[in-house]
């Protein structure tokens, strides 16, 4: 399983990032969504906003 917590704000963001935040299920600051699969789209997803978010492993 992955988790995936914002850890940064996206004011100031491009549009695409913010919507990609959205798609992974991330709305606040501090808000966190689990994900059972790793998928290549997800992959892609983390790397676009990994300026934004944490990523572990559980």
């Amino acid at each position: 399983m992955i988790k995936v917590t914002l850890v940064k704000s996206t004011i100031g963001e491009v549009k695409s990032v913010k919507e990609t935040v959205a798609a992974l299920g991330l709305k606040k600051v501090n808000s966190t969504n689990t994900f059972e699969k790793d998928c290549p789209t997800l992959q892609g997803q983390l790397k676009k906003v990994a300026h934004l978010v944490k990523v572990e492993t559980i």
